[in-house]
């Protein structure tokens, strides 16, 4: 009886995620696995049917099901890029599920992805702008890393590669006609958008340096900065991560 009591427990524990299971660990509705057999611990969770997040219409989280065409496809793409990252970095930044599902958005503005540390979690919208959706990926998931290690990335240093005269906006949504292009003159900033918020600069940096590696010739002397800055941390979070 007991041996008979200990496999049933082994059994209890190792069955994958149910829909309740996973509604007790993220708080969010109407998910089913994707794929949780994944070599650096990622869980892909998809959504059924459309869920809203929050009581606060201002600041609801809404986001719709997709087509099994669809994300299939793009389940392929985010796979690969986030398999980019070791098992240890994933653990360090404390991201553990992604959540995939289309025409995501916060308060009825869009958004790429919605990161929350606190669950673990990273929600991608997988019909976001075809010419950046994989870049955006990277750009969204350092929002965990910096969500983590607000100490490591300091908005007051950050501010200090800017020109002088420079100033960031109040919100990363202020203004309509931030560009995700990368930019072709001097500026020290890869992207219009960077230009949004401290915080969103440093994800453009990153996502720029994960996504597209050694592709970009940087002669930029403030971007340059910008980029030793998140190296030197991101090393100090796993000196193993490979740019």
């Amino acid at each position: 009886m007991i041996l008979f009591r200990a496999f049933l427990l082994f059994f209890v524990f190792m069955t994958p995620l149910k829909a309740n299971t996973i509604y007790d660990l993220i708080k969010i509705p109407n998910l089913e696995i994707y794929n949780i057999d994944t070599k650096n611990g990622l869980r892909y969770l998809y959504a059924t049917k459309p869920f809203r997040l929050g009581v606060n219409v201002k600041k609801n989280i809404n986001c719709y099901n997709s087509s099994k065409k669809i994300l299939d496809k793009k389940y392929k793409i985010i796979k690969k890029n986030l398999d980019k990252y070791s098992l240890h970095f994933l653990k360090k930044i404390n991201l553990k599920y992604i959540v995939l599902c289309e025409n995501l958005s916060v308060a009825e503005i869009n958004t790429a992805g919605i990161p929350n540390n606190k669950t673990r979690t990273l929600i991608l919208d997988i019909k976001f702008n075809e010419n950046h959706f994989e870049r955006a990926i990277h750009h969204e998931l350092f929002h965990i890393v910096n969500d983590n290690y607000k100490y490591l990335f300091s908005e007051d240093v950050w501010k200090n590669f800017n020109k002088k005269n420079f100033k960031y906006s109040d919100c990363s949504t202020c203004n309509n006609k931030w560009n995700l292009n990368l930019l072709d003159n001097n500026s020290g900033f890869f992207t219009e958008y960077a230009k949004s918020t401290a915080s969103e600069d440093m994800a453009e940096v990153f996502s720029h340096l994960v996504f597209y590696q050694d592709q970009i010739s940087i002669e930029d002397p403030i971007i340059k900065k910008k980029i030793l800055f998140i190296k030197k941390n991101i090393l100090k979070i796993d000196n193993t991560f490979n740019f």
